[in-house]
């Protein structure tokens, strides 16, 4: 079952003037519920205007958005848009710029706040949020503002996810952080994904992210959708993904390239983790064969 689905969907910024600019071009898609999807397209290929269309932040010029098979601008839902928001969790890139409030604990429940729940009920989202992007409780009191960049990053996605929506979006939640950084804030969003089993969306310029993380890809290309399919089923259209100003993984060049000079590898290499069990099988089939 879609969790998002758009329909002739298109999105056109200054319509009517010279500075009229198609962003996003007839876009016809369906989310699955539960699927984590990494959004891959090069700079104005119309990625970041589409997911702002899935929380109601931007109205379509023409097409449908609906989301839980509610079309959120039909005349009896608009006046409600702000409940899609609640739904559809939104993170922005650097997300730390959004904090706001004296102390962590109450940036975190401002989002549960808004909603109308008890403060029993948002005490718990704000604990259970905090331990989902590993915050301890000493940090509840602190000024958010007193953090580390990685530390506050994960504030400003617990404030979303305090929200419990049916769908996270993540556009490069990992964008300026350290390589340790990065692992821990993407290795926490993939356990949230797993225990919850709502919907993710993340946005990355990383291929090996996208690659390790992701389950499906969809390839934003020239304010259109180039391809949705499975993470190995994109990445095995390197050339035209090349061709686009985007790139494989690095590994997977690595293995293409050891083809191409005559080792029978698997060309379906994507992380490392695909690397060493392929790598292992070789040395694995070279040792039996050197012994028989």
């Amino acid at each position: 079952m879609a969790i998002i689905k758009t329909e002739h969907l298109s999105h056109v910024y200054s319509e009517g003037t010279p500075f009229e600019k198609v962003a996003v071009g007839d876009v016809s898609l369906e989310i699955e519920q539960g699927a984590f999807v990494g959004v891959i397209g090069h700079t104005g290929s119309g990625k970041s205007t589409l997911i702002q269309h899935f929380n109601g932040l931007l109205k379509p010029t023409s097409g449908k958005i609906m989301v839980d098979g509610k079309d959120i601008w039909a005349e009896e839902n608009k006046k409600n848009i702000r409940n899609v928001r609640f739904q559809v969790g939104l993170v922005f890139q650097y997300p730390e710029y959004q904090l706001f409030e004296e102390t962590v604990y109450k940036d975190i429940a401002f989002g549960p706040g808004n909603m109308g729940l008890s403060e029993e009920e948002i005490h718990t989202r704000v604990s259970e949020a905090m331990e989902f992007v590993g915050l301890k409780e000493k940090y509840a009191q602190k000024s958010p503002f007193d953090l580390s960049g990685g530390q506050k990053r994960r504030v400003a996605i617990a404030g979303v996810i305090a929200m419990r929506p049916k769908v996270l979006i993540l556009d490069e939640p990992t964008a300026g952080l350290d390589p340790k950084g990065r692992d821990k804030i993407l290795g926490q969003i993939r356990e949230y994904h797993q225990q919850t089993q709502s919907t993710i969306l993340l946005v990355s310029h990383s291929m090996e992210d996208i690659a390790k993380y992701a389950g499906k890809v969809l390839v934003m290309n020239h304010a259109g959708v180039f391809d949705y399919d499975t993470v190995e089923r994109v990445f095995s259209r390197s050339a035209e993904l090349t061709r686009m100003g985007l790139s494989v993984p690095q590994v997977s060049r690595v293995f293409e390239r050891l083809s191409s000079e005559g080792l029978s590898v698997s060309q379906n290499v994507y992380t490392v983790e695909q690397a060493q069990r392929e790598i292992l099988r070789l040395y694995t089939q070279k040792k039996e064969g050197f012994h028989a």
